[in-house]
């Protein structure tokens, strides 16, 4: 089974897909879930659960940018009010969430956390495979500091266009019939992850879309 639990719909101020393409698309390339991690709110989360399929179970997140970077929070019911790191990360453990660190060494897009020895006992997974860390140095210095930290781990497309769904994920060999199981397993460091790099031409419309949307024109 396989999951991507990094992608932003239209409720990101720099994405703009549909939660209903999401789904079609997801499908289309394969998945058996799939995780929207908007920046900053659990909107597009909650609006693509209601087109859930049984054959495909929808994981609400947020990319949420606090003073040291950005988190992730998976599993999430209500918004993440806080923007300072540790108080982050128990507004998401209260909601018996599961925390991740998503591109955490991309030296280029520098919206990361850079993480310390002492950051290892708040984090649950690190983020070893993003499909839009430009360099692939970013990712092994990811899968290394997870590996020599004995932190388990996660990974997603950081998909905002509908090419990129599914570039990159997690994946299990084990029968998920429903998220909470999925929360376990990630828990549990029972997953494998692949991935391949998505095209740089996605980053630079990324912020084009960006920029016209602060612009008032989105």
């Amino acid at each position: 089974m396989k999951y991507d639990l990094h992608i932003h719909s239209k409720y990101s101020k720099d994405g703009f897909l549909e939660p209903k393409s999401i789904i079609k698309k997801a499908c289309k390339v394969g998945l058996n879930g799939l995780a929207i991690t908007d920046h900053n709110t659990i909107k597009g989360g909650l609006k693509t659960r209601k087109y859930q399929r049984d054959n495909i179970q929808v994981i609400v997140g947020s990319e949420i940018l606090t003073d040291r970077g950005e988190v992730i929070g998976l599993f999430l019911d209500d918004e993440i009010k806080s923007n300072i790191f540790p108080e982050v990360v128990q507004e998401i453990k209260d909601q018996n969430g599961v925390v991740i660190l998503p591109h955490p060494f991309d030296e280029i897009r520098r919206n990361g956390i850079m993480p310390k020895k002492e950051d290892v006992h708040l984090v649950d997974c690190v983020e070893v495979y993003n499909s839009r860390c430009l360099m692939e140095k970013y990712n092994i210095k990811a899968q290394d500091f997870a590996q020599t930290n004995k932190m388990k781990i996660s990974a997603g497309s950081d998909a905002h266009f509908a090419g990129e769904i599914g570039k990159a994920g997690i994946k299990t060999n084990l029968v998920v019939n429903h998220p909470e199981e999925l929360r376990e397993l990630l828990l549990k460091g029972s997953i494998t992850f692949f991935g391949e790099k998505s095209n740089i031409i996605n980053l630079g419309l990324t912020k084009v879309l960006k920029i016209w949307r602060k612009t008032g024109f989105g």
